[in-house]
């Protein structure tokens, strides 16, 4: 009898210990326990820690609590100034509603990564691509807030959405390069030519205080010299004055007497004819002739110049006598 009592107990014991072992569950802390008894919702969310459940009656589901870290496959489509790009995102979201997260939605991670894909579509059809460009946090809010709207209902929070990468074209890569480049170089000729219009004004007044002051061009000239000869040359670079040009172009024009009266002098030549004198410009080239003074004229009064006598003729030696003696 008494070792019937033992048995029975530990019969007991036995089925006790299954049953416990069967019944218990451990929830982590990140982690929240759903019971579906019968296969209706019991309203008591489990807590993380060890808990029971009726072995065949309840069922436990547990949900993660945590931020969960989906990336967004890249998307085709065609923005608004129709060019053709991939885009693809990165969305974070979290369960606040365990019960909503099992019994709204069958998959509630599927459900959001379908609907994070749909919205990234409709984000790039509205949008230009310089918005996808440059103006990506606009972006990011609009496609948070078109996912979160439906997710709300199947207990999914919405924590943050970024877009990764805007891969385009290469022509139109080509084609945004060659307009940076030619943006570029067109600030670049304006500030050239601002800077050519400040310093042609500052030359211009430099050039009004030198010409009141004629030794600044000299100490210029000389600081010049000491600039060049600083480096380390067997050259040195002598500026010519343009003053000193100017007076020696000067000194050369000869100076032409009479200028004044009208008259032009007269020099005697070797074989005692009037030589008329050639006047020369500047630039040595003949000033035209004066006119020829006319022929002088005899009167019947005046007597004429005696010619010089003629020497006797000297015969030759056949012509002239044999002396005799």
């Amino acid at each position: 009898m008494v070792e019937g009592l033992v048995i029975a107990l530990v019969a007991v014991l036995c089925a006790g210990a299954l049953y416990a072992a069967s019944a218990a569950r451990v929830i982590r802390q990140y982690e929240r326990g759903v019971v579906l008894r019968l296969g209706r919702l019991r309203d008591d969310v489990r807590r993380p820690g060890l808990t029971m459940v009726v072995p065949g009656v309840d069922r436990l589901r547990k949900v993660n609590m945590q931020i969960v870290t989906m990336p967004v496959p890249a998307q085709d489509g065609i923005t608004r100034d129709n060019v053709t790009v991939r885009v693809d995102a990165v969305i974070y979201f979290k369960v606040v509603d365990p019960s909503s997260a099992v019994i709204a939605v069958e998959d509630y991670r599927f459900a959001v990564s379908q609907m994070a894909q749909t919205s990234l579509r409709s984000i790039i059809g509205k949008s230009d691509l310089d918005d996808l460009l440059s103006n990506r946090e606009k972006l990011n809010e609009g496609l948070e807030v078109m996912i979160d709207s439906p997710a709300v209902s199947w207990g999914v929070q919405i924590d943050r959405v970024e877009i990764k990468d805007v891969s385009l074209p290469e022509t139109m890569k080509r084609s945004m390069a060659r307009q940076a480049e030619a943006d570029r170089e067109r600030r670049a000729r304006v500030i050239n030519a601002d800077a050519e219009l400040q310093a042609s004004k500052k030359l211009a007044q430099a050039a009004g205080e030198m010409s009141e002051q004629p030794a600044a061009l000299q100490l210029r000239l000389l600081q010049t010299i000491v600039a060049v000869a600083a480096e380390k040359n067997s050259t040195l670079v002598l500026p010519f004055p343009v003053e000193l040009l100017r007076f020696l172009e000067r000194a050369q024009q000869p100076v032409v007497e009479g200028a004044g009266t009208g008259r032009t002098g007269r020099q005697p030549s070797v074989n005692g004819a009037t030589a008329q004198p050639q006047s020369s410009s500047g630039n040595g080239s003949p000033l035209p002739e004066a006119e020829a003074p006319l022929p002088e004229t005899r009167t019947s009064e005046e007597p004429a110049a005696p010619s010089a006598p003629t020497p006797p003729a000297v015969p030759s030696s056949a012509e002239q006598p044999f002396a005799h003696h």
